[in-house]
């Protein structure tokens, strides 16, 4: 089936398990790709989707999602209620004091591609995976870089039918694009197959050291690397910052237009 153009309708039905903030491309109708958000350690969808915004993609339906888990207040910066994160748990890394940062993605995984992408954005809106870029921030990144590391073992993140070769059609080996800002590839999320090929979607990888760039290329056939003048690890706050970010976004969307 031709893809169509998604309504705030077709999301409904996964909101109370899957929250997130859509926003959409004007006129809707001229939407010709989808940008999957993942905010970081402790965040939630509402920074993601304004960023989104601002950033103006044209043709672009920005979905801007909140961790599938809520923060234990230990670890909250505040006692807010709108702090999430994307791991199947927390723990503390004796040996340098900070959070794991592979805190294994199972269930945040399972209910994107499941119940986001495959029934959502495939099975109702006849979309395919190479039509989708994932866009994370710290633990978001790396949940946007192992998705796309486990698309090479597609059967891992989704359930398809033996017959369903539509759908696994659909469901191909590469994602349009991934943008991972301070996330590295978790090991998790890495096929365990010793002969595994690399991967061909297309990365950027921000304000990672040089061990962690090296873990995304040994995965990843097309990895470009940006480091900042500035050694924080946080979104980008000017131009500079920006600019190769919103080269690599419009080199994907412009592929098969050109």
């Amino acid at each position: 089936m031709s893809p169509r153009i998604p309504t705030e309708a077709d999301f409904s039905p996964i909101s109370p398990i899957l929250p997130h903030k859509l926003h959409f491309p004007s006129p809707p109708e001229s939407t010709t790709s989808i940008l999957i958000l993942f905010h970081g350690l402790g965040d939630h969808e509402l920074p993601f989707a304004t960023f989104a915004r601002n950033m103006s993609l044209p043709g672009v339906l920005a979905i801007s999602v909140r961790g599938t888990a809520p923060l234990p207040a230990a670890f909250a910066p505040d006692a807010g209620d709108q702090h999430f994160h994307w791991g199947d748990d927390l723990s503390v890394d004796t040996n340098t004091g900070d959070l794991d940062p592979d805190p294994g993605f199972d269930k945040a995984a399972r209910l994107v591609m499941q119940k986001l992408v495959k029934d959502t954005l495939i099975d109702q809106c006849g979309w395919e995976m190479n039509d989708i870029l994932f866009f994370g921030f710290g633990q978001g990144a790396s949940l946007a870089l192992g998705l796309a590391s486990r698309l090479r073992s597609v059967e891992r993140i989704v359930d398809i039918s033996d017959g369903d070769e539509a759908t696994r059609n659909k469901i191909s080996k590469t994602c349009k694009g991934v943008v991972s800002i301070g996330g590295p590839l978790p090991q998790s999320m890495v096929p365990s197959l010793s002969s595994r090929e690399k991967s061909d979607t297309p990365v950027l990888v921000c304000q990672l050291n040089e061990d962690e760039a090296d873990a995304v290329k040994r995965e990843f056939k097309d990895v470009r690397v940006v480091n900042w003048r500035r050694r924080e690890v946080a979104m980008p706050r000017d131009r500079d910052e920006m600019f190769p970010i919103m080269k690599f976004i419009a080199d994907q969307l412009n592929k098969g237009f050109t």
